[in-house]
């Protein structure tokens, strides 16, 4: 009962937190994460409502039904007629958080001096990573815009300098123990991120090590899991939560608070070697712990979040002074670590580039394990275990479906292949941001009846969605962060010898070989993936073939239990016993 109560304060002070400084941001939130009980109403009051409305109301509604077109629509009303004062003050969040940084502006200049437009001003400096002028937008604003303030000089300090500190203290680890921070984690997060992690822990256990993982202070009620315990374990992996009864208002003292809370697990666990993953943030609170304790530290970079920040807001945000000490934090934390596991040759190309010594940097594969390692099994027999028609063709993804993973591309290649295969179907398993919007354009199409969401799935059926599908299909959009970051589930298609269709993209070409191990298509073309597509449809012995390579490729040389090896490998030339 007092950990509920806990947990009820800290979601208290989260809530507080956000409703002071972008309370749009927060009702997205929440519309994300109670969808059955906020996109019906959504969806209702966008069907009711005049289609020259722009109230609040309205546009929220739009917002959380996923409408894009019909929030710009109604925001550029709004920008075109009278409004003015604190109502386009609104709007000017509104249009922020659905991307309009232009639209925003003509509505910032409509509100004049109203209520709190120093905080909309400051949040518009932020969209743009312009951190300096926005801390200082917030001079003079009232007590909520100096609550806005310190938090925002906060988080530029972090962003420029500070850092959490310990003292040095005695310390004797016990050989083959590892401590890991994550920023979240089964069971309470099923993404890429989260599987990695835990397919990682669960290699490392197998090889003979004792692995404890700690997930980021306030995780998981700052995601809405009130009823979150100090501990979970999920198939013998244990989780360890850091709740607070309070946590501090400010990311620098949070940084400090979530150090001190991880030094103590450590003093009692006793790890011989910590290990984190990106972003920045973690490497800080685990640099300062290693640097108490006297022992070595692992930074294990799986994407470049100062590119995935960046490609929401257009290529100028890489001149941005938020990109630039971004990208300067990351070196920092990268050259003060023992070692620095990637994920693929371009992204250790992007390490080294960045002056990390290349025999620092290894290569940990995203891979397979579990049941992606047996024989998998055949569509028809897939689909009866997942409740799909076992006849027909199916084409699809598992994926996260944010805006860089490029899902309405595989929408609009689908549409142009359906007309004249009416057996053909498409299954997008996951969830995520664009959700709502992709059920938009699927309604929309007129295709709707042969298109299937499923939403998140168990994770132990993930397997079966692979092996359900003729086709994999990897659309991603042409960025920065897409150019180097290697995603997990095209692997796993490709252990369950489904053929892959992917963008032709460095580091998609590193997984997918065009015409040994399937195919390559133009990111953002969605012709060309119909014609790959269909050529893989057509040509089954072609399709079997590649699904065969790719399956044989990936057993041979991405598995998690050979990370384990290469890691345990360079440990031991660090001075660290596994066992």
């Amino acid at each position: 009962m007092m950990q509920l109560l806990n947990n009820v304060r800290l979601a208290q002070s989260v809530v507080r937190q956000h409703l002071t400084d972008d309370p749009v941001i927060l009702f997205l939130q929440l519309s994300r994460r109670l969808p059955s009980a906020v996109l019906p109403l959504a969806k209702c009051l966008c069907r009711w409502a005049p289609k020259n409305s722009t109230s609040a109301a309205v546009m929220f509604a739009a917002l959380a039904a996923g409408d894009e077109a019909d929030v710009e629509r109604r925001l550029r009303l709004a920008a075109d007629g009278p409004v003015e004062g604190d109502r386009a003050r609104r709007l000017a969040d509104v249009a922020l958080a659905a991307n309009l940084p232009a639209v925003s502006d003509v509505l910032l200049a409509k509100a004049g001096t109203a209520q709190h437009v120093k905080q909309a001003r400051a949040r518009r400096l932020w969209y743009d990573g312009d951190v300096s002028e926005a801390v200082a937008a917030l001079d003079g604003s009232g007590a909520a815009g100096l609550r806005q303030r310190a938090r925002l000089a906060a988080e530029a300090a972090i962003l420029t300098n500070a850092s959490p500190s310990l003292e040095r203290r005695p310390y004797a680890p016990v050989p083959g123990r590892i401590l890991h921070l994550l920023t979240n984690s089964l069971p309470h997060t099923a993404s890429g991120y989260a599987q990695r992690s835990h397919s990682t822990l669960l290699a490392q256990q197998e090889a003979g090590w004792d692995v404890l993982a700690v997930t980021r202070m306030g995780y998981p009620v700052q995601v809405g899991k009130l009823l979150a315990k100090t501990m979970d374990t999920v198939d013998g992996i244990r989780y360890q939560r850091l709740l607070p009864a309070k946590m501090a208002h400010t990311i620098d003292a949070r940084l400090q608070q979530q150090a001190e809370e991880l030094l103590a697990v450590a003093l009692v666990f006793k790890p011989s070697v910590l290990h984190t993953t990106t972003h920045y943030v973690n490497g800080l609170v685990v640099r300062a712990v290693a640097e108490a304790l006297g022992i070595p530290w692992v930074y294990e970079v799986r994407g470049q979040l100062a590119d995935t920040w960046a490609s929401t807001r257009g290529p100028e945000a890489r001149n941005s002074e938020k990109y630039r000490l971004f990208q300067s934090r990351e070196a920092e934390v990268m050259q003060d670590a023992d070692l620095v596991l990637t994920l693929g040759t371009a992204m250790k190309a992007n390490i080294v580039a960045a002056r990390i010594p290349e025999n620092r940097v290894i290569i940990a594969p995203n891979a397979v394990g579990g049941n992606f390692l047996s024989e998998p099994l055949d569509k028809a027999s897939a689909r009866r275990e997942i409740g799909l028609a076992e006849d027909g063709q199916f084409i699809g993804t598992v994926s996260s479906l944010v805006p860089y993973e490029g899902i309405e591309d595989l929408l609009a290649a689908f549409l142009l292949l359906a007309e004249d295969m009416p057996q053909l179907r498409l299954l997008i398993v996951g969830d995520g941001s664009s959700m709502p919007s992709l059920q938009i354009q699927a309604q929309r199409s007129g295709y709707a009846d042969r298109i299937v969401f499923t939403g998140r799935v168990p994770r132990s059926q993930t397997a079966l969605y692979h092996q359900a599908l003729d086709v994999f299909v990897v659309p991603r959009k042409d960025l920065e962060v897409t150019r180097s970051v290697t995603p997990l589930k095209p692997v796993e298609a490709m252990a369950s010898a489904r053929p892959v269709v992917a963008s032709d993209l460095p580091a998609l070409a590193e997984i997918v070989e065009d015409r040994v191990t399937g195919r390559l298509a133009t990111a953002g073309d969605p012709a060309s993936f119909a014609a790959a597509v269909r050529e893989l449809l057509s040509d089954a012995p072609l399709a079997a073939a590649l699904g065969a390579a790719s399956r044989g490729r990936v057993l041979r040389e991405r598995t998690w239990a050979a990370n384990a090896v290469a890691l345990a490998r360079e440990l031991e030339m660090l001075g660290v016993t596994i066992r």
